[in-house]
């Protein structure tokens, strides 16, 4: 309830049924006009930094190691979990993921040097 309060609430935006992303009387998909909400916080100025996090470690590990539920899928992952697996198992294959800015720069590079273009002439993003 607290994540639905501070996306929808306090910016007086859709919730529930609202962002379903189906329109219940046809059946077909409907944009989803999501509320969003950050919020940054000196942990610092609360208490030690390391202490928390210990502690949020020992909490996020607490969740993981909770008991399954039989028909579930084996694993409870907490925030942040899939992409940092997925960024290890990109950094194993020997490639990381490449922002379009920085793409568009390799590109340019790539076609205003002599001798690149012929070398380079498809990046592994394109």
């Amino acid at each position: 309830a607290t994540v639905e309060i501070l996306c929808t609430a306090l910016q007086s935006g859709p919730w529930g049924e609202d962002i379903c992303g189906l329109d219940r009387a046809t059946g077909k998909p409907k944009p989803m006009p999501l509320g969003h909400f950050f919020l940054a916080i000196d942990v610092g100025k609360l208490c030690p930094v390391d202490t928390f996090k210990k502690n949020a470690g020992e909490f996020l590990q607490a969740l993981r190691d909770s008991r399954k539920a039989p028909t579930g899928p084996g694993r409870i992952w907490t925030a942040g979990e899939p992409e940092n697996d997925a960024r290890i198992e990109r950094t194993g294959q020997g490639g990381m993921k490449v922002n379009v800015p920085l793409q568009k720069n390799m590109q340019v590079l790539r076609d205003n040097r002599p001798g690149l273009k012929e070398k380079y002439a498809k990046l592994p993003f394109e």
